[in-house]
């Protein structure tokens, strides 16, 4: 079964339509891309999925009705959010930022920090002196502290260094390989997708295009349905 199962979503802003048809499916310890052009509705199912917006249609986490849900109790049903544009504490240090939201499980203080050595070197600075990459670091390792099922990581390289780029990557196998999380990925790189990605699923005006195993993800489809 399904950790996580959306079908027929709809949603929209207002009178404005975002989302009309779309079919999303995440197992336990799957990693899954969620793909499409700009605007297309990606960051808008996440939204759906975190109760930030009402939708309807089927949306169910571990067999329980997210659409009764609101979005902090979703969030202690283990989805966890690293959400575009970072949006670290600005005035709380590093620490503050990971204690702030933490929950009890075996991601704690000791073991972001290992994943992320440079979180626990500035540990006490505020997250509005660190950098870009720092900061999307801190993101991933809040998200990580409520202890998730299901991690979630909008456009988590956007505006990167090549290097911090690559360290988030990195990240994210280890996620995949030594934790059997399920994770959704948004991002436009293919290359480093193609690595890490069981399966993807590709939106287009609000609606689910194509869904299936990244092998199968051929240069044609992503050129038609992702390219410019």
């Amino acid at each position: 079964m399904s950790l996580l199962s959306l079908q027929n979503v709809q949603a929209s802003y207002g009178s404005s339509k975002a989302l009309f048809d779309v079919n999303l499916e995440v197992s336990e310890g799957e990693v899954v891309a969620l793909m499409g052009r700009n605007g297309m509705g990606k960051s808008t199912t996440v939204k759906a999925i975190c109760r930030m917006i009402p939708a309807s249609g089927q949306l169910r986490f571990d067999g329980q009705d997210l659409n009764r849900l609101a979005s902090h109790q979703a969030a202690r049903l283990g989805i966890g959010l690293v959400p575009e544009g970072r949006r670290c504490f600005a005035d709380l240090t590093v620490t503050e930022n990971l204690i702030a939201a933490s929950r009890s499980g075996p991601w704690n203080m000791a073991r972001v920090t290992t994943l992320f050595p440079r979180l626990g070197e500035r540990k006490h600075q505020r997250a509005s002196t660190l950098s870009g990459g720092e900061q999307q670091m801190l993101a991933v390792g809040r998200a990580l502290m409520t202890n998730p099922r299901l991690l979630i990581l909008d456009e988590a390289t956007e505006g990167l260094a090549p290097i911090i780029r690559q360290e988030i990557w990195g990240a994210i196998a280890k996620l995949k390989n030594e934790t059997g999380m399920a994770i959704i990925v948004i991002d436009k790189s293919l290359a480093e997708l193609g690595q890490v990605c069981d399966r993807a699923t590709i939106l287009e005006r609000g609606k689910t295009v194509w869904n299936g195993a990244m092998q199968d993800l051929t240069t044609d489809i992503s050129e038609r349905l992702i390219g410019v």
